[in-house]
């Protein structure tokens, strides 16, 4: 983690997006307290008698004498206690329990911000325990869902608590290092987000406090520190756990997810051996179901109660013989479906990387990853990502490579992977790498980014590096062409190039470099 500079220099627009969200879970209040009708606020006693607050949604005429499936609902980060309740609403009149509540250290609940740590994990049985005992519910038919935060917390009790059958995680994560500090590299922007809104909303715990810090100061003593933090919390460490337990595992995240990329969620369900399934969809983080959380009509949560029908109530719906991941490309509108995740990039394409380019260090050459949020939505609903034009980077802080044009329309599906030979004038480094959709003008419209982090290298000694970009799903037009761009700076990143660092990127003909582009199988 090392160099210091630059650590905060995105904090001003974390702040202000986490201000647009905290203004929208304010927002949101109001509107679902006024639909609240035979909702029941309580208070429950979660790990070490730490009060959780808490609503509870019956269906109608429920008197005692039936038992009806229990689904357990834990918020998002920094969202109140009413966030599901226009679902809650749906899911109680079609025959479910279900008990929704403030995580520890937000809003109303006590306690302090642990960010998924053993209290909130414990908090979700202590949760189940309580329904079991007030409510006329199924101890043979419990679920658990949520968005974010509420979505790696119920992957994470599902480790532990044998009573959950199912679980609908919706932009969730798996792997948390993974997520946030992807390529050994602090994704600031996101963070700072998640750092601003649990300051606004909640009370984080001294121990979130330090990790926070310690982040954004990059101090790479801490690195290891920070990595047993982050694995102690991803549903990712507990995979064998979940298995054995057997509970059937719904995933739902965006392609675009600043927060969560989707990379770390398609390698978890490539390790559950239960039912599962798993849906990507255009959008940025819990943008996909975020119409849903106002009742509206959505694919995302029409999912999730079709698995709960399956998995709790055994409605034979069809959603265990449908192809178990479903995917929505960025350019089209329609589902593909394929059997697993292997299947989703059936073909690969190389580009060669030929020839020895170096550029500068510390400057942003213009090719971008975007804004948290904002860039992802405008694609989700515009299909208008980040653009560049690629003619017109300067070749002193960026390297560029490109395919050749294409006589018909590429389907880019799943994981693009660069690897590449580096020989840096410093001991540690990042880079970015980015890959677009050029037009005819040269216009780049960005495909997928990811960076990259070195520490301990030998000056001018060359070393292998590979890297794999965020996944996605778009279509490149006939007419177009690929292109790979490498820079050094993003406003998404910390960046830890020394002053006055240049990167050399070669080809050697014993290890030639290449970025391998994944196919939709024609």
């Amino acid at each position: 983690m090392g160099n210091r500079r630059k650590a905060l220099r995105t904090t001003a627009v974390g702040a202000v997006s986490a201000t647009l969200v905290a203004g929208g879970v304010f927002g949101l209040a109001p509107a679902a307290q006024a639909a609240t009708n035979g909702v029941r606020f309580v208070d429950i006693a979660g790990d070490g008698g730490m009060k959780l607050a808490a609503n509870v949604v019956t269906p109608a005429g429920a008197d005692g004498s039936h038992r009806y499936p229990l689904l357990v609902m834990p918020t998002a980060w920094g969202f109140p206690q009413v966030q599901y309740l226009a679902q809650a609403q749906k899911l109680a009149d079609s025959g479910y329990v279900v008990v929704a509540y403030n995580v520890r250290g937000f809003w109303q609940s006590g306690g302090s911000i642990e960010v998924a740590g053993p209290p909130d994990v414990a908090d979700a049985s202590k949760v189940i325990d309580w329904a079991l005992a007030n409510t006329p519910s199924d101890a043979g038919h419990i679920g658990m869902a949520g968005v974010s935060y509420g979505a790696g917390i119920s992957l994470l009790a599902a480790a532990y608590d044998k009573r959950i059958k199912a679980v609908a995680s919706l932009s969730g994560w798996a792997d948390l290092i993974d997520s946030i500090y992807s390529g050994r590299t602090e994704h600031s922007q996101a963070t700072a987000l998640l750092n601003g809104v649990g300051l606004v909303t909640g009370r984080p715990s001294a121990e979130t406090s330090q990790v926070f810090k310690d982040f954004f100061a990059s101090d790479l003593s801490k690195e290891q520190e920070l990595i047993d933090w982050g694995k102690k919390r991803s549903p990712d460490t507990y995979v064998d756990r979940i298995n054995k337990n057997g509970a059937a595992i719904m995933l739902a995240n965006a392609w675009g997810d600043t927060i969560f990329p989707p990379n770390q969620i398609a390698d978890f369900y490539g390790e559950l051996t239960g039912p599962k399934r798993l849906e990507l969809r255009p959008g940025d983080h819990a943008t996909p179901e975020l119409t849903g959380m106002f009742g509206l009509p959505n694919d995302v949560w029409t999912d999730t109660e079709r698995w709960f029908d399956h998995y709790l109530k055994g409605d034979a719906n069809g959603i265990d013989r449908e192809q178990p991941v479903e995917l929505k490309s960025r350019s089209t509108g329609g589902y593909e479906g394929y059997p697993d995740w292997k299947s989703v990039g059936a073909t690969r394409k190389k580009i060669d990387l030929a020839g020895t380019t170096t550029i500068h260090t510390n400057v942003d050459s213009g090719a971008d990853g975007g804004i948290v949020f904002l860039s992802s939505i405008l694609d989700q609903v515009a299909q208008v990502p980040p653009v560049a034009s690629i003619p017109l980077l300067p070749r002193r802080w960026a390297a560029v490579w490109r395919s050749g044009t294409y006589t018909s329309a590429q389907q880019v599906r799943g994981t693009v992977k660069l690897h590449t030979t580096v020989t840096d004038t410093k001991e540690s480094g990042t880079l970015v790498a980015y890959l677009y959709d050029v037009g005819p003008l040269g216009l780049g419209k960005l495909v997928s980014n990811a960076p990259y982090t070195w520490h301990g290298q030998t000056p001018g000694q060359p070393f292998g590096a590979d890297l794999e970009l965020f996944s996605t799903a778009y279509d490149v037009p006939a007419g177009h062409h690929l292109a790979l761009v490498v820079d050094t700076v993003d406003p998404l990143y910390i960046e830890h190039n020394p002053s006055g660092a240049q990167l050399t990127f070669s080809s050697p003909a014993n290890d030639p470099s290449y970025v391998s582009i994944p196919l939709r199988e024609q």
